[in-house]
């Protein structure tokens, strides 16, 4: 067992967050969840005191910097400090041809992919150096290096959140801060079938048919499980990865390998 710990996880009300949050707190963490839907935080507050944790559900939108200022300024007078910070809220953005793409959707899918892990590290950052120790773990894709044709926006995020990692990772090292991002390839859930059907719309296949495309890039012939991703998040939140810093760890059953 690690040894009792604070946890902030955007996107933490559903999906792979709610999972990560109820993995962290399963290993010692109590949880702070940013995200806007309040609904969907009450299910996962649910999970983490079901764990024997504390949990506190923090209505957040990472597009606005005094939002999020907010929320790390609430959850430090609660907790005390916050270290461990999990960039996962995310979204997919249109599938749409380039010259298709609306000013809008682009700037919708970099403010939220981009600008709010900028915001939430530029936040917390201060309290983990004063503190002397911090694990930042940033939700990338398997798409942050390799193209994913007809998703410009969201390869373009992906792609940045590594660099992001990497150069964050060597500024902030000497503070006993590591940062670390995960590439999930497809994760199975109502968000990657909500994805296959845009994908069937636009290219005019059966949805079956994406999705089995999508199995057959994998050597194990399947898609990963949330709680795959969770797991490896907790593990480079852990003792065990305390030499581990600005890599890039794919989760994708073997879809990608580089």
């Amino acid at each position: 067992m690690e040894r009792d710990s604070t946890a902030l996880v955007t996107g933490g009300g559903r999906g792979i967050g709610q999972a990560i949050c109820a993995e962290l707190a399963a290993r010692g963490n109590d949880i702070v969840i940013a995200d806007l839907d309040e609904e969907e935080m009450a299910s996962t507050v649910d999970l983490v005191e079901a764990e024997g944790r504390r949990a506190l559900a923090l209505q957040t939108d990472l597009k606005h910097l005094d939002s999020v200022e907010t929320a790390v300024e609430t959850a430090l007078g609660e907790f005390g400090t916050i270290e461990h910070l999990v960039n996962n809220a995310g979204i997919a953005g249109p599938t749409s041809a380039c010259e298709q793409i609306s000013s809008e959707e682009w700037d919708e899918t970099l403010a939220v992919n981009l600008r709010g892990p900028f915001y939430t590290c530029r936040t917390l950052l201060p309290p983990m150096k004063s503190a002397g120790y911090g694990r930042i773990v940033n939700i990338a894709s398997v798409t942050g290096k390799r193209p994913l044709t007809k998703r410009t926006p969201y390869a373009t995020t992906k792609m940045g959140l590594i660099g992001f990692t990497r150069t964050l990772a060597a500024e902030v090292g000497e503070h006993d801060i590591n940062v670390n991002a995960v590439c999930p390839g497809s994760v199975d859930g109502p968000r990657i079938r909500q994805v296959f059907e845009q994908k069937a719309e636009a290219t005019g296949q059966s949805y079956e048919a994406v999705r089995q495309s999508a199995e057959n890039e994998s050597p194990r012939q399947e898609l990963v499980t949330r709680e795959d991703i969770a797991n490896a998040v907790a593990f480079l939140c852990s003792s065990d990865a305390d030499r581990i810093t600005g890599q890039d760890l794919n989760v994708s059953a073997g879809k990608v390998m580089y």
